[in-house]
């Protein structure tokens, strides 16, 4: 979903090195992903949101980065990712931990991660890498902490951009470092770490929420895990369904179009962002908001070509064996974003996800937090297009767990 600052559409907005970065769809089978995030290249800074260090990247850097597992094991690997880089990135180290508070590492929990058996790797641009597994037991809902140690310039960074999570930068070496007095700046963004996976548990899969920034959480308390994938493995977890949830949701991402600020459109990323993580089961797909809200900038969206994006969506993932669920689009009266033109085309998009069989499933979103065309007003965050933690976790129980 376009990260549209409240009311306001403006704002909305290897091989050289020898070291062999491995290929990030080697060795899958008894893996799982078990917390990840998609991919974008870098952006500036938005004002409301708060820094992201994304254009500049870094030199001389130690980044930690805390994700919340909704899988476990008694391995496990990360994903980097440098598919939007603009220079080979060398990672100089690795480490990961239980997380403490805030940039804080649990005592006693560090383990370092390997490539190909070494400390250090390089990773081309364009690449995606994972590190070689390690012994490290781990639980669902389990809070890791990730540290990279990035020791030359890295020009720009692949990163997420919402996050919706706090992640620390000290400068110099401080990847062995517990404590959290050295990673004095923060960003709300998360930077190369895509995914962390997970082995040991017979029978475990994952399921994928693709989308925008419905999604991605815009909207939802920063820090507090309540995005409706978060909840969604919460349900999953309580019920002892062995299902993790990755979520890959980008602000602004559209179905149809590129964005240089809202990344590959949805069309070009599901393979990377949901077909090529290990252990995927199913997948939810939300999307197409974006495209109705810029259709005066893109060209004419009609509801035939987004349906057809739809269709090629189940398509893509019907031929890797995977259940696809399809989620209604949410209104947006009231918001800068609305025409009535748009309107049309999702009232017709959301019959054909309805009634049009190509789904396996539906979770009917729309009819949870709608008042007419606009949310209700005890799910609206207050910009009239993204939730609060109270609809993002009405439309989470709306998901039939059985569809999964």
């Amino acid at each position: 979903m376009r990260s549209f600052r409240p009311l306001t559409i403006a704002t909305a907005l290897l091989a050289a090195t020898g070291l062999g970065a491995a290929p990030a769809r080697a060795g899958t089978a008894g893996w799982h992903a078990a917390w990840g995030t998609a991919a974008q290249p870098a952006t500036p800074t938005a004002d409301w949101y708060g820094v992201n260090w994304s254009q500049q990247g870094f030199a001389d850097d130690t980044v930690r980065q805390v994700v919340r597992l909704t899988g476990g094991g008694s391995r496990l690997r990360i994903r980097l990712s440098n598919v939007y880089g603009d220079r080979p990135l060398r990672i100089a180290g690795a480490v990961v931990g239980r997380a403490g508070t805030g940039a804080a590492v649990r005592a006693g929990t560090l383990r370092t991660l390997r490539f190909h058996g070494r400390a250090s790797t390089v990773i081309p641009p364009g690449r995606e890498i994972v590190s070689d597994p390690a012994a490290v037991r781990t639980a669902p809902r389990e809070k890791l902490s990730v540290t990279l140690r990035l020791d030359e310039p890295t020009g720009s960074a692949t990163f997420h951009h919402f996050a919706m999570a706090t992640s620390y930068r000290a400068g110099g070496d401080h990847l062995a470092d517990t404590r959290a007095t050295a990673f004095t700046r923060s960003s709300g963004s998360w930077y190369y770490l895509t995914g962390v996976e997970t082995s040991g548990h017979p029978g475990r899969r994952t399921v994928v929420a693709f989308g925008d920034s419905l999604t991605d959480g815009v909207g939802s308390t920063g820090g507090a895990d309540a995005r409706y994938p978060d909840r969604l493995a919460e349900r999953l977890a309580a019920a002892g369904r062995p299902l993790s949830v990755v979520n890959a949701g980008i602000g602004g991402n559209r179905v149809l179009t590129d964005s240089p600020v809202y990344g590959e459109r949805a069309l070009s990323r599901f393979t990377r962002d949901v077909l090529d993580r290990p252990g995927v089961r199913s997948v939810v797909v939300m999307a197409g908001v974006n495209d109705l809200a810029a259709w005066n900038e893109t060209g004419p969206v009609t509801a035939a070509r987004l349906i057809e994006g739809h269709r090629t969506l189940v398509r893509l993932a019907r031929a890797r064996g995977l259940t696809v669920v399809g989620a209604t689009i949410m209104p947006m009266g009231g918001s800068a974003a609305h025409t009535d033109g748009g309107e049309r085309i999702r009232q017709e998009v959301n019959h054909w996800i309805r009634t049009g069989g190509a789904y396996d499933a539906v979770a009917d979103f729309d009819h949870v937090v709608a008042d007419g065309d606009r949310l209700r007003a005890a799910y609206d965050s207050g910009d009239h297009i993204h939730l609060n933690d109270t609809g993002y976790r009405a439309i989470a129980d709306a998901v039939d767990l059985d569809t999964l």
